[in-house]
């Protein structure tokens, strides 16, 4: 039985958005077309790209190397130039090193 969840091939676990169903009727400008937000945890990762690039555009991973690189190649191959991230805790250092390898600078450190 396929979960709602799940995915074909590789790269971070699908997730719903919360504010999916609360769209607003004006829109704000765009001043990074190709950015791609990051919310970093210590337990879990959540990745959004916009909302153009994939049918799942907001998507949770883990925290270990592996999934980071996973991470990575799936900002990589949505046009993801940039990045915003947002950590509570030390947690983005990795997260940071391994982006940067890629090619897709951390907007904001």
């Amino acid at each position: 039985m396929a979960n709602s969840n799940e995915q074909s091939g590789t790269g971070p676990k699908v997730v719903g958005s919360k504010r999916s169903s609360q769209q607003k009727s004006s829109e704000q400008p765009v001043f990074q077309p190709h950015a791609g937000g990051i919310d970093i945890g210590a337990r879990e990762i959540y990745v959004a790209v916009p909302a153009d690039r994939d049918p799942h555009p907001v998507r949770q991973c883990g925290t270990f190397t592996s999934d980071l690189h996973q991470m990575a190649e799936w900002l990589v191959s949505c046009g993801v130039t940039t990045v915003a991230m947002e950590s509570t805790g030390v947690y983005f250092a990795l997260s940071s090193a391994l982006i940067g390898r890629v090619q897709v600078p951390p907007a904001l450190r």
